[in-house]
């Protein structure tokens, strides 16, 4: 949920004051009522949390000069200004310099609550970018986002931190899901170039052509400097680097060998190939590689990182629940021993998902954490994993497992399993066929 949006009313007439703070209060908003441009600006500063609306005719700083001076110290600060009946001209000027959008005397109640939502929204939209980018910035922060104190993620901590310092290019491996991304992130954050550019590029999300101008120019009009120049100094992260053309690799190399050493620019090239036949090595050029992979870090998938998995999932379905405005599931011995055995191909983006179902059927009173395992495990497509071996065998393995178990906990009763995994009959029957297992093999007696 947002935090409430907060409303500052500017305006020398009491009763003025008054309303539009009642009528805004009514509606929802949090206001906060000045008598005066000058008192105003004492109130708020550039990262105020909400918005401002403004009678333009006040004795003293009127409400333009105050516009000019709130576009002063924050510039995408969304200000309502109301003039007077029939005023264009002051219209037309309050919105060249810049006010968000204004209401003409008498104004409708209803018209001001339009307004101020759609400004409101634009104002939180602001504020959580600008958020985002200075948590994208703080490498003390990122490091903190990769949660859980495992082995596994207290190595990829010490490798961010060791390799943030280094200036060779660093080529990221793992599985889909693992948080690659972010890590690129925290390498830039934690190291000298923290201050610099950081630009990243999906090399899959472009044809060829319009991926070589991204990378090396020539610009079109309206696209934006080529990546190469815009990140000068700086980190050039390369996500999809195995979907670069030959002919791509080779200008990329080019332009890595004109770096000369130690390098101007970073470049942290993220590899999502798994393919159960090819490797990041395969598909791409030697040199290369092994330019790119001076320095590497491999991101641990998740079923490797044990108790981080109930970390996660309690953090995850506290914060859904929140959102939801419901109670967290509670989550019980034999659901933790399924989380904790599940084969999670999809790493943490998978466990995202699972977390948010989860709290949706706790607030429904239906369903199971071991359905929506199993469910996943449906749509699991083949892949090699960090381990070497085909993620289809951690699947069918743990599948085999869930239901063993659940046999074994309803005694073979065919319709409490199929009611507890969410699967129909004959899919059951067919898995059960699949494993080897039988029903009379869970009777009692």
């Amino acid at each position: 949920m947002g935090k409430a949006m907060k409303i500052a009313i500017v305006d020398d007439e009491r009763d003025m004051r008054q309303s539009i703070s009642q009528w805004l209060s009514l509606s929802g908003f949090e206001t906060e009522t000045f008598a005066s441009a000058e008192d105003a600006l004492r109130g708020v500063g550039s990262d105020f949390p909400g918005i401002v609306v403004s009678d333009i005719k006040m004795p003293g700083m009127d409400g333009m000069q105050f516009l000019k001076k709130l576009k002063g110290v924050d510039s995408q600060l969304p200000v309502i200004m109301i003039t007077g009946h029939g005023d264009v001209p002051m219209a037309v000027e309050a919105m060249r310099v810049g006010a968000f959008d204004f209401l003409e005397k008498p104004f409708n109640p209803d018209r001001m609550t339009e307004l101020a939502k759609k400004a409101t929204n634009a104002r939180r939209l602001t504020l959580d970018n600008r958020a985002l980018r200075k948590e994208l910035s703080d490498g003390a922060s990122l490091i903190k986002k990769l949660i859980g104190q495992s082995p596994p993620m207290e190595r990829l901590k010490e490798d961010i931190l060791d390799l943030g310092q280094a200036d060779g290019h660093v080529l990221i491996e793992g599985e889909t899901g693992t948080g690659k991304t972010l890590v690129a992130h925290a390498l830039h954050a934690v190291g000298a170039r923290a201050s610099k550019q950081f630009t990243l590029i999906s090399c899959s999300a472009f044809d060829e052509d319009s991926l070589a101008r991204r990378l090396f120019g020539p610009a079109e009009e309206g696209e934006p400097i080529p990546a190469i120049e815009e990140a000068r100094g700086g980190t050039l992260v390369l996500e999809d680097i195995e979907a670069l053309s030959d002919k791509l690799q080779a200008r990329l190399l080019t332009a890595i060998n004109d770096q000369g050493v130690p390098a101007e620019t970073r470049i942290v090239a993220i590899c999502n190939l798994q393919e159960q036949d090819k490797t990041c090595e395969d598909v791409l050029r030697p040199d290369l590689f092994y330019r790119l992979a001076a320095l590497k870090i491999t991101v641990p998938p998740l079923r490797q990182r044990g108790e981080d998995i109930l970390t996660l999932f309690t953090r995850l379905s506290e914060q859904f629940a929140d959102e939801y405005g419901c109670d967290a599931p509670e989550v019980s011995a034999q659901e933790a021993a399924q989380l904790l055995q599940a084969p999670w191909p999809g790493n943490v983006r998978q466990l995202i998902n699972v977390a948010e179902r989860a709290v949706l059927q706790n607030r429904r009173g239906t369903g199971s954490i071991a359905s929506l395992l199993m469910a996943d495990t449906e749509e699991a497509k083949p892949a090699i994993t960090t381990e070497g071996k085909p993620l289809k065998e951690f699947v069918e393995a743990f599948e085999r497992m869930l239901i063993d178990n659940t046999m074994r906990r309803h005694k073979g009763s065919i319709v409490s399993v199929m009611e507890e995994l969410c699967l129909p009959r004959r899919t059951l029957n067919e898995k059960m066929a699949k494993y080897g297992l039988q029903r009379s093999d869970y009777l009692d007696g």
